[in-house]
């Protein structure tokens, strides 16, 4: 789900603006951008942090990522993904 953020209020001449509705708009604008980035930081807050795999052997992992942990089947070993290399835990 993409989020797109609020424009702020464009006013023509702001010289003849009533400063209570402007204050008014960046209220509603501020609460909404609120809003939105809370909505977002639970999104990026609810996913793992790394994944864990249960695989035959590691090398079926595609792309892995710093972090990632895998279970192999094949070898019995729980392993970490360093960043360049898978290691043996156990």
């Amino acid at each position: 789900m993409a989020i797109v953020y609020p424009e702020l209020p464009s006013y023509a001449d702001i010289r003849n603006l009533d400063p209570q509705q402007l204050y008014q708009d960046l209220l509603a604008y501020t609460a909404e951008l609120k809003f939105l980035l809370e909505q977002r930081d639970t999104q990026v807050n609810s996913q793992p942090s790394f994944n864990i795999y249960s695989v035959v052997t590691v090398t079926e992992i595609g792309r892995p990522r710093q972090g990632d942990v895998a279970f192999s089947i094949g070898e019995s070993k729980f392993k970490g993904y360093t960043g360049t290399a898978w290691q043996d835990f156990n």
